[in-house]
């Protein structure tokens, strides 16, 4: 349903908003914590910070942290900020004669990526975050002690 690069860009927010009150957190750290290649992960926040969603700084002590609470940042941001979500405007193969009317195949598509990119449009990282459930969305065990105290 969404790629790789995008789930791993909301384990990295994950991570992040879990910390919005501790020290910068590293590249190194987010990728420990989200479970993700670190170099894959640099890759992502840089995307994240391009997308105004992430803040970073550079040096000794620098690292990166969310710009926004997670009231404030919808699963749709985070997704289009890495990976957009594809919709079909116009035949994709190329059959002049659909021009922007859809057949049946790709219009029935073009529903579905309509209703997940309504979905993440109307979920905030912080209804993931408090949803009364035992499992910790996207984070290791080791970093869970985080997030508890984000939630509570």
């Amino acid at each position: 349903m969404i790629s790789q690069t995008a789930e791993y860009a909301l384990r990295a927010m994950i991570v992040l908003l879990a910390r919005a009150e501790g020290p910068l957190c590293s590249a190194h750290d987010v990728a420990a914590r989200a479970q993700v290649p670190v170099d894959y992960m640099a890759k992502i926040l840089n995307a994240l910070v391009k997308s105004g969603l992430v803040t970073a700084q550079r040096g000794r002590n620098g690292g990166c942290k969310a710009s926004r609470t997670a009231a404030e940042i919808r699963v749709l941001d985070i997704v289009q900020a890495v990976d957009p979500i594809r919709r079909i405007h116009t035949c994709p193969v190329g059959i002049a004669a659909h021009g922007t009317r859809l057949c049946p195949l790709h219009r029935k598509l073009d529903e579905a990526a309509q209703c997940v990119e309504e979905a993440f449009a109307s979920t905030t990282m912080a209804d993931l975050l408090n949803e009364d459930n035992p499992s910790i969305p996207l984070c290791t065990s080791s970093g869970n002690h985080h997030v508890q105290r984000l939630i509570h």
